[in-house]
């Protein structure tokens, strides 16, 4: 059964047990890759790497050429995604194609005049969604992005002076395209910091593209009801659980708090990560711990998630290289300290 875009899938179902341990945390994670992986073929790394950010309540910019499928994966999630608090009014995924005319008020919501009832009414705009995925952001103004940067940064909009909160839940998916730059916007360094991770999306394999289209009508069809779902309070327990039950060593945060001075001292730089981005990273670095079924982050999950939460913040100095090779230089020494420490509990 197909549901159409932003609606949630209508499924009868009883309220699920709220999750208070990691074993079904983890279960919830389970049941998201599964479904993902179902319908994104070739793309585990990005699943695992969403699935990361949800968990950690951050934003994600995918970056990669047009028909990559950026929009099939946000889509995807978006399915995976029971809405188990019907009554709010919230659609479980909104999709917001950004353009140049575009206006804040388009994105956030508008006060409407009701000639009948002679009184103003707000008419939510597409933020008020569990999933947003704002297509081709940078096509769209300074003006419209600096609107959607309230919402990435506070989870509220402000609307003729008036705050309204966004769902707990509330999660960005990004896309742009890095080639077609006529006509486009780019992002700020304000808004980049935003985002948690930014991933760049590189064409799948030969044997992946390959089973894709073999199994075209089956990926197509999606996996339906066969698979089971998560329901949004089950996310936002397994989040509470993660920040809770995942321990972080001391040399850990002595680590990130190395790499970030490293960055900053840098001759390849001309300026060094932002304290925001480590505060963003300890979630993160507990959630991927999860994903991979353990209790305590290692230095495995710093150096995997450095790229992604580092890269899209540095400003490499000209003739430095790579900015991902930057921060793989300006991670070598401290992970290698802790790779000397005690870092389970």
């Amino acid at each position: 059964m197909q549901h159409e875009p932003g609606q949630s899938p209508h499924i009868t179902h009883t309220a699920a047990p709220r999750i208070t341990d990691l074993g079904a945390a983890g279960d919830v994670v389970r049941r998201l890759q599964t479904r993902l992986t179902r319908s994104v073929i070739g793309r585990d790394g990005v699943i695992e790497s969403i699935i990361i950010a949800l968990l950690a309540d951050g934003h994600v910019l995918l970056e990669d050429y047009p028909g990559s499928g950026k929009t099939t994966l946000a889509k995807a999630l978006g399915d995976c995604l029971i809405d188990d608090q019907p009554d709010n009014d919230i659609a479980t995924i909104r999709r917001i194609q950004f353009t140049p005319d575009l206006l804040p008020g388009d994105v956030t919501g508008t006060t409407i005049f009701d000639p009948n009832a002679n009184q103003f009414y707000f008419r939510p705009g597409p933020l008020f969604a569990h999933i947003v995925l704002a297509d081709e952001i940078n096509r769209t103004s300074p003006k419209v992005q600096s609107a959607l940067l309230e919402a990435m940064a506070e989870k509220q909009t402000t609307v003729d002076n008036l705050t309204r909160k966004l769902d707990p839940l509330f999660f960005v998916i990004a896309t742009q395209n890095p080639l077609d730059l006529a006509g486009t916007f780019p992002l700020p360094a304000a808004q980049l910091d935003r985002f948690l991770f930014k991933i760049k999306m590189t064409h799948i394999s030969r044997s992946a593209e390959l089973d894709l289209l073999n199994r075209l009508s089956e990926i197509k069809a999606g996996p339906g009801d066969s698979l089971p779902r998560v329901t949004r309070t089950e996310v936002l327990d397994a989040r509470a659980v993660v920040e809770q039950a995942v321990y972080i060593a001391p040399a850990i945060r002595e680590c990130l708090v190395d790499i970030a001075d490293e960055t900053r001292r840098s001759e390849s730089t001309l300026q060094g990560v932002s304290t925001r981005s480590l505060v963003l990273m300890m979630p993160a670095l507990q959630a991927r711990a999860l994903v991979r079924g353990r209790s305590y982050v290692s230095a495995d999950d710093v150096e995997a998630l450095a790229p992604l939460i580092f890269s899209h913040r540095l400003m490499v100095a000209p003739g430095a290289g790579l900015v991902e090779e930057v921060v793989a230089r300006c991670c070598q020494r401290p992970l290698e300290t802790l790779a000397r420490a005690s870092l389970k509990r």
